[in-house]
């Protein structure tokens, strides 16, 4: 590596590191079991997950469509578009974690090759069966990588769900907001939460990332 270029990667990778060893050194590890014995707490996590993968599914299905608008069309207000995806305005789950989706699913599109999509045209495909067959398993890592920060970004949000949709537990309180709270009355039941939290988020990204990246890149 390039000496001047260690410096700012091993800054990079304390910026990275020293928040989760923060975390992991004031973690309460005596009463994890105790803070995660409650009902809430679970409640909080399964719904944490589900609202996560749900609002990643609708952002792949309108997100990808978008990205390949963006990508490979020209229109009217194509910067409005895209200022608008990268700004996101509505704050909901799905329109806060999507553009992490769409943003990295128009930069491969924009730097694939569109020699197969052209054959396939040329031997008589339709455009939806060369997006489906060809455009879609080309970028298929890239949409892959950004479904990963999408689900990921969906999980830790806070602001937009205690916004509008309020917190009721098993209904609408999420584990984010569930450490919210506990940060108030309990600090070290907030720590374990948050631990916790971590931990799923890291066993998820990393088994994802292994089995639909990898396999990307193979196929």
């Amino acid at each position: 590596m390039p000496g001047p270029l260690l410096i700012p990667a091993v800054i990079a990778v304390a910026f990275l590191v020293l928040p989760l060893a923060g975390l992991l050194i004031r973690a309460p590890w005596g009463r994890l079991g105790a803070a995660l014995s409650g009902t809430d707490a679970v409640q909080a996590l399964v719904l944490s997950l589900w609202t996560a993968t749900v609002a990643t599914g609708v952002s792949v299905i309108i997100g990808v469509p978008l990205a390949w608008v963006l990508a490979r069309t020209s229109f009217p207000g194509r910067r409005l578009v895209r200022a608008l995806v990268t700004l996101p305005l509505v704050l909901a789950e799905t329109f806060v974690a999507m553009p992490f989706l769409v943003i990295t699913v128009e930069g491969a599109l924009r730097s694939a090759d569109l020699g197969f999509e052209e054959a396939a045209a040329t031997l008589g495909a339709s455009r939806m069966a060369v997006f489906r067959r060809v455009t879609i398993p080309m970028v298929a890592p890239s949409l892959a990588a950004g479904a990963v920060l999408c689900w990921a970004r969906a999980l830790g949000e806070f602001g937009a769900t205690i916004t509008f949709a309020g917190s009721f537990p098993g209904q609408t309180e999420t584990m984010p907001i569930a450490v919210y709270y506990a940060l108030e009355d309990d600090p070290d039941a907030a720590f374990a939460l948050s631990l916790v939290l971590l931990l799923v988020s890291v066993l998820v990204l990393v088994s994802l990332r292994d089995r639909w990246l990898r396999g990307g890149a193979v196929q």
